[in-house]
């Protein structure tokens, strides 16, 4: 008989808490002093029901909904979890100086950190083996979003497999490099960019490093590849986003416990094959993200099936591996991408399958797309609370 999953613990819930953050206030509902307590289980409530009550600066803000489904969302993804309630409160005065304090000082302590907008949603792309096709997924959902017109980053994290610019038809494009005035052994990097209907991917990748070339190999340690990729996120000049897209390295080493320790808040979508042994390895790449905290979005499912000109479906990698894994995880499939050669031949000349209007894989890129923006992963939207709560504070 299986064992029921363990129930979580308050320090489990308030690390998961640590990737919701307030969007303007730019850090955590943790460190914010936001969260006001942690319920788990008890008198005539199942083991696995959690309440986490949240102090907001305002009791109006059109922030509130966000931050309800971004703690029910992260806290429910956690083992043993079977449902989340959120209860929300209002700061007193002293609550709110104190938070308008702890913003300004972390906005002083970060001036030469990321310059990713707290209001982008940050999914790092992952698999647990190569060959699954983890950079084509990035890359077509990246053009999927932008045909939609959001402006999308995208961070190739492979340091020393990168294929992005390729892929985004951006190959010999190099980012532009300018002198910081605190440190000129360190420039600010600017993405390479291309524009896709209203849409704009930005793109930043080792193989748009000036002196970098596709046929090269990138030899790095462990360490080194870790470093490149926090120097990516520290020194890249991003400007307005609405998603970034982080194209990681195959398997759970330095790179993807790097990235759970500098963007807590970011989420993770696990790309696997139908086959088996793909999707036991992927569920190792799961596993990597519920220890660094990280909420994981759902799943994709990679080289699905050929459909043949006659409209038969043939399994050539084996089936159902997207589905058992979700199942597994318990979270969400996000949608089935099938053979298709229109994504190897765009992968080549630089035009993704996804901005094709018709194709089994520019239609199943579209509705994941649809999925993401829809349910999944929707766009922040700035409410202006806190500029209204400081008005208040400093009035009063």
């Amino acid at each position: 008989m299986t064992a029921p999953p363990a129930v979580p613990t308050e320090e489990d819930v308030r690390g998961a808490m640590r990737g919701v953050i307030d969007p303007e206030l730019g850090d955590n509902l943790v460190d914010l002093g936001m969260v006001r307590g942690i319920e788990i289980g008890g008198p005539g409530k199942d083991p696995g029901a959690v309440t986490v009550t949240i102090a907001l600066t305002i009791a109006g803000c059109p922030l509130r909904s966000q931050l309800q489904d971004d703690t029910k969302a992260r806290v429910g993804s956690l083992p043993g979890v079977t449902s989340v309630d959120v209860q929300m409160g209002e700061m007193s005065g002293e609550e709110k100086r104190k938070v308008m304090e702890r913003a300004r000082w972390k906005a002083r302590e970060n001036a030469l950190g990321t310059d990713i907008p707290p209001t982008a949603r940050i999914a790092a792309i992952a698999s647990g083996k190569g060959g699954v096709g983890k950079s084509s997924v990035t890359a077509n959902l990246a053009a999927a979003l932008a045909r939609r017109g959001f402006t999308v980053g995208v961070l190739d994290a492979d340091v020393a497999g990168f294929s992005i610019p390729r892929m985004l038809g951006l190959r010999g494009r190099k980012v532009e490099a300018k002198a910081r005035h605190d440190d000129a052994s360190r420039p600010h990097l600017y993405p390479v960019e291309r524009q896709i209907g209203s849409g704009m991917v930005k793109v930043v990748s080792m193989g748009a490093i000036p002196g970098a070339e596709e046929d090269e190999a990138v030899m790095f340690r462990g360490l080194m590849l870790n470093r490149a990729v926090q120097h990516f996120l520290e020194d890249v000049r991003w400007g307005d986003l609405d998603y970034l897209l982080i194209d990681m390295p195959p398997g759970t080493s330095d790179v993807q416990m790097g990235l759970a320790r500098m963007l807590p808040r970011a989420e993770m979508i696990v790309v696997t094959t139908p086959a088996q042994a793909a999707q036991k390895v992927a569920t190792r790449a799961a596993d990597m993200a519920r220890r660094g905290h990280l909420r994981i979005v759902g799943v994709i499912e990679n080289m699905a099936g050929f459909v043949c000109g006659h409209g038969e479906s043939y399994p050539l990698f084996g089936e159902g591996g997207g589905g058992r894994l979700a199942k597994q995880v318990g979270v969400p499939l996000l949608g089935s991408v099938p053979l298709d050669a229109a994504v190897a031949l765009g992968g080549d000349s630089g035009e993704p399958a996804a901005l094709r209007d018709t194709g089994p894989a520019a239609e199943a890129f579209a509705a994941i797309a649809d999925k993401l923006v829809a349910e999944a992963m929707p766009p922040v939207e700035m409410a202006g609370c806190t500029a209204r709560m400081l008005e208040m504070v400093e009035n009063s």
